[in-house]
């Protein structure tokens, strides 16, 4: 009977809250977005590839031993997990290597208020079938409380697998890829979505539970593959998730920058759903006096 519930408790998806706080955001080894860079060998253990089929699909980033944040789009049929597999702990995705891991998929939870292609609430939890152990490869991102502001032009990193070019979407790269990218205030994002509307359609808007980052100029961006992914900042020592990938008009376009839903928009929902996970402050003092303006 001991050993039995021992090996229940080992197989449990319960989050350890204390344990996370004091591991995530804190890669120990530090040595095809578009214009990205390959990153190095557990550089951002956090990174996890979703898998239909065997297929790459989105991305996603480990938040504790059992839960995946990622984009509710990846998404067409969240009953269907036995489609699903998330891969951990891997830099390639055609040989991950001898530290990656591969999970089965629980249940899948999308946000209730998702309704569709660029519209707010694109935000996914994925729980896996057991949980991981931390390691040097394989550590959770921080998510930031709600009071944590991310300020217009902070540089910030976004990872992923998705293709290397909005007209080649094939191959994807085979290695992992980063790129930084500096927050870009919503007005000014609003501002350039309005210009050069498709068929005069009209532009999407930056809703309230979004932000920008990238270039004006375009050339450099997220792309297909990347969705669900994280854009990460770090904030004295600790790399906090600012954002979900979620969408763009094509990739690297001028005036067409990435948009993300920002995580602490929907710290009310992540927390009802893990109510043991630990919301990190950041190291931010005095921006938030200083700056009141939403980025």
């Amino acid at each position: 009977m001991r050993l039995l519930l021992a090996l229940l408790l080992l197989l449990s998806c319960g989050t350890h809250g204390d344990k996370i706080s004091n591991v995530c955001g804190r890669p120990q080894l530090l040595a095809r977005m578009v214009g990205g860079k390959d990153a190095m060998v557990g550089e951002w253990p956090w990174q996890v590839s979703i898998q239909r089929e065997g297929i790459h699909k989105c991305g996603g980033s480990l938040i504790s031993e059992c839960w995946v944040l990622t984009a509710a789009h990846c998404f067409s049929n969240t009953s269907e997990t036995s489609l699903y597999q998330v891969l951990l702990g891997a830099l390639q995705l055609v040989q991950p290597g001898p530290h990656a891991v591969l999970r089965g998929v629980r249940r899948v939870h999308s946000h209730p208020q998702y309704r569709g292609l660029a519209s707010s609430a694109d935000v996914a939890l994925v729980e896996l079938d057991k949980p991981v152990t931390f390691n040097r490869y394989m550590l959770p991102v921080c998510l930031p409380q709600p009071t944590v502001h991310f300020r217009t032009n902070m540089s910030c990193w976004v990872t992923g697998w998705g293709s290397p070019s909005e007209t080649d979407p094939l191959p994807s790269p085979r290695i992992l890829q980063k790129l930084e990218v500096p927050i870009i205030d919503t007005h000014l994002c609003n501002q350039m979505y309005s210009r050069n509307a498709l068929g005069g359609l009209q532009p999407r808007t930056i809703q309230h539970d979004m932000l920008c980052a990238g270039f004006a100029e375009g050339k450099k961006d997220a792309c297909q593959g990347d969705s669900g992914g994280p854009l990460v900042c770090k904030v004295g020592q600790t790399w906090l998730q600012a954002g979900v990938i979620s969408w763009g008009e094509g990739c690297a376009r001028r005036n067409r920058p990435g948009v993300y839903i920002r995580v602490t928009s929907h710290y009310d929902w992540i927390h009802r759903l893990i109510p043991e996970l630990q919301f990190q402050p950041g190291e931010l003092r005095g921006w938030k006096r200083r700056h009141h303006h939403r980025s």
